[in-house]
């Protein structure tokens, strides 16, 4: 699927799969701290850091912005990809410990990807309090920091 806006990405889904993305998205937007932007990444709604705050870019591609999280309908499940789960161990931990407190479902979780076989399986008040607990000067620290 390659779609060149948000509009477009969510207008291909299935409806059971659009539903569940623009719930996600209306969480990410209402919560995402000021500085970042929803833009297409990867194919994916993705939310990174503009050039304008990050000159530098993403290293693997300096032309291409910041990424930061990033949601998508694939093949057999709904993902969440946030870059901070696999760089900073704090967050992880805590994302992992809290998981099971706001869903019933086994926590399905790769470096920096959770999936949902299910939009009713998201637990939106956990993401929301994910995508809260990082800012944009914070991701930026950590990046640099494991960048290296």
């Amino acid at each position: 699927m390659s779609s060149s806006s948000v509009d477009q990405y969510l207008a291909s889904l299935p409806d059971e799969r659009r539903e569940a993305l623009q719930a996600l998205r209306a969480v990410i937007l209402t919560n995402l701290p000021k500085g970042f932007e929803e833009c297409i990444s990867y194919g994916m709604i993705g939310y990174v850091v503009p050039k304008s705050i990050y000159p530098a870019g993403y290293h693997c591609d300096t032309s291409l912005p910041l990424p930061f999280l990033s949601i998508a309908s694939q093949k057999n499940f709904i993902a969440v990809y946030h870059m901070a789960l696999y760089a900073d161990t704090g967050l992880h931990d805590w994302f992992v410990g809290e998981f099971p407190k706001h869903s019933s479902r086994k926590l399905d979780m790769g470096k920096s990807c959770i999936r949902f076989k299910h939009g009713t399986d998201i637990p939106i008040d956990l993401i929301a309090d994910l995508v809260r607990r990082v800012s944009v000067d914070t991701w930026v620290a950590i990046y640099e920091k494991m960048k290296g």
